[in-house]
């Protein structure tokens, strides 16, 4: 696997103070994104709410693509703690550094959301009142996250270079074909509460997408690590 690929390991040279700075930003930017555009969106969209998904959509893909492609070579560029989940329970990282990164992922995804307010003329510190709730909701975070799971490992097995634009990709798609609009990431479930915007969730049904968000991070762990197994290949 090339060092350039993003989401494999951490390189090593780079100590755990950049990789948390790393961690921390990429979730702050990809955050500001999301909420930024869904506020652009739902402003220009004249009550559209198809338009305005579409806008957040796109913006959203091509920050990640852009993001995981720029600080995929310092941390892994996660920003998700499902991720890092997966990442601890494959041990391509220790347990205590996982730690460390859903704190800085949690940090950053905060930052972001407040960065994005300030950027509207929006009040900074807010809470969403936009009801996401029901086991369909809670079934399509556990699919968004399966498939972003096997995205990931998939993409490291058979083609590292284009994981960036594959995660970017599958999220765009997810955002479509899931009931929930994909957000299969705790960080970004727990500040998209504190948007009361088009992107937001209430705090309430917060607990549930983040709990069906780690099922769906366990299973795809299981399942995607046992289909691309280098071992079992290399045994035919």
């Amino acid at each position: 696997m090339s060092h350039d690929a993003s989401l494999e390991p951490p390189l090593a040279g780079y100590g755990l103070g950049r990789r948390l700075a790393a961690e921390a930003l990429g979730t702050a930017l990809l955050l500001a994104v999301v909420i930024g555009s869904g506020i652009m969106g739902e402003r220009l969209a004249g009550g559209n709410t198809a338009i305005a998904l579409l806008g957040n959509t796109l913006a959203t893909g091509a920050g990640l693509v852009v993001l995981i492609t720029i600080f995929g070579p310092l941390s892994g560029a996660h920003f998700n703690p499902a991720v890092t989940l997966v990442f601890a329970l494959r041990k391509q990282i220790g347990w205590r550094d996982a730690a460390a990164y859903v704190g800085a992922q949690a940090l950053g995804a905060v930052l972001g959301v407040w960065l994005a307010h300030l950027m509207f003329a929006e009040p900074m510190l807010q809470l969403s009142t936009k009801l996401r709730e029901g086991p369909a909701q809670g079934l399509s975070e556990a699919v968004a996250t399966f498939g972003l799971i096997g995205t990931i490992l998939g993409a490291l097995r058979f083609r590292p270079q284009a994981t960036p634009a594959l995660v970017g990709l599958y999220i765009t798609a997810a955002y479509w074909f899931t009931a929930s609009t994909s957000f299969a990431n705790p960080a970004v479930t727990l500040a998209r509460s504190l948007s009361d915007t088009f992107a937001g969730i209430a705090p309430s049904a917060a607990p549930a997408f983040m709990a069906w968000q780690i099922v769906g991070a366990l299973a795809g762990a299981g399942l995607f690590g046992w289909l691309f197994d280098t071992r079992a290949a290399h045994a035919g």
